[in-house]
C-alpha cells in the first residue's frame, strides 16, 4: 500500500478510526482516514478495539450535496454526450463513496465478532481501495468541469446494507455478493462504451475499479463461506435464504459468470434468484 495524507483526527484503535471515518462529512478527511487506518492496521500499529472508541452512527457523514432523491428520480443519459458521461461518473462516485463507508462499517460494526484478524485485513484493504476509487472518479469529474455533489443521488445502497446491521452473514450476502458483484456484471460494457466515445481516461478509471472489485467480491465470498462452514450451512442455500429475507427485488441478469466464479461466487448461488430465471417459471 502507498502512504497517504495523514489526517489530523486522533484515533485509538481500528474500530475507532473506522467509526471516525464513517462520521466525517469532509470527504477528503473520510478517505484519508480510511487509508491511514488501513496502513496502520496492516503494519500492526493499531489494536482492534479500545474503550475510547466513539459510538457508531446510524448514517455516514455527508456534505450538504448531493441531494438524495428516490432511485427513480435519478435520470439516465446517453454516454455519447458529455453530460451523459458526467452523469455516469457522478453516479459511480456516489457508489464508491458508499462503498468506503460500507467497508468501514463492516469493520467497526462487527469488531466484536469471533473472526480471525485476517477478516479485518481483507476489509481494510477493501476500504483503502474504495477510497482510491472515489478519488479517481472525483478527479475525473473535475477534469470534465464537474464535481461530486453537482447532481442528485439516491440512498439505496446504504439502506440495503443497513437492513443487515445485526447479522454479519447477511451483510456479506448483501454487500459484496450482491451489490459489489453487480459491478462485475456492468462495468466491462461501460468501459467499452467509454472507449467508443473516445473517453479513454474515464475508461481507464473504470478498469482500475473493475480489477479491484474482483478482489472485493472474493473477500466477501471467502468470509461468507467461512461463516457458513462454521454454522454448518450450505453456502449457496444460505445465500439464497439471506437474500430473500434481507434484499428487496430480484437479482438482475445478465451475469458476468466468469468474473464472479473467479471471485468464488458460482452460478449455484444466484441463478435461481435472478429476474430472468423467475420470469420464465
Amino acid at each position: 500500500m502507498l502512504e497517504t495524507t495523514q489526517p489530523e483526527t486522533a484515533f485509538h484503535s481500528l474500530r475507532g478510526a473506522a467509526t471516525l471515518a464513517i462520521q466525517s462529512a469532509d470527504l477528503d478527511e473520510k478517505t484519508a482516514l480510511a487509508q491511514t487506518a488501513a496502513i496502520r492496521w496492516h503494519e500492526r500499529r493499531l489494536s482492534l478495539r479500545s474503550p475510547l472508541d466513539p459510538p457508531l452512527p446510524d448514517r455516514p457523514g455527508r456534505p450538504a450535496k448531493p441531494e438524495l432523491v428516490p432511485p427513480k428520480a435519478v435520470g439516465k443519459r446517453s454516454l455519447h454526450t458529455l453530460p451523459g458521461r458526467i452523469a455516469l461518473l457522478h453516479a459511480l462516485a456516489h457508489i464508491e463513496l458508499n462503498a468506503v463507508d460500507l467497508a468501514l462499517d463492516i469493520v467497526a460494526r462487527f469488531a466484536t465478532e469471533p473472526v480471525p484478524h485476517s477478516f479485518f485485513d481483507g476489509w481494510m484493504k477493501v476500504a483503502y481501495e474504495e477510497a482510491k476509487h472515489f478519488r479517481l472518479v472525483r478527479d475525473r469529474l473535475r477534469e470534465l468541469g464537474a464535481d461530486y455533489g453537482d447532481m442528485p443521488a439516491h440512498d439505496g445502497l446504504w439502506q440495503a446494507a443497513h437492513s443487515t446491521k445485526n447479522n454479519l452473514t447477511a451483510r456479506l450476502a448483501v454487500v459484496p455478493l450482491i451489490l459489489e458483484a453487480r459491478g462485475l456484471d456492468v462495468t466491462p460494457s461501460l468501459q467499452d462504451k467509454m472507449r467508443e466515445t473516445g473517453d479513454i481516461e474515464s475508461a481507464d478509471v473504470l478498469k482500475v475499479i473493475y480489477d479491484d472489485e474482483k478482489g472485493h467480491v472474493a473477500v466477501g465470498a471467502k468470509w461468507f463461506r467461512f461463516l457458513c462452514a462454521r454454522e454448518k450451512r450450505d453456502p449457496a442455500k444460505a445465500f439464497q435464504d439471506l437474500v430473500r429475507a434481507n434484499f428487496r427485488g430480484q437479482l438482475k441478469a445478465p451475469f458476468n459468470d466468469v468474473a464472479r466464479a473467479e471471485a468464488g461466487l458460482t452460478p449455484s448461488f444466484y441463478r435461481s434468484l435472478s429476474s430472468k430465471n423467475n420470469s420464465s417459471v
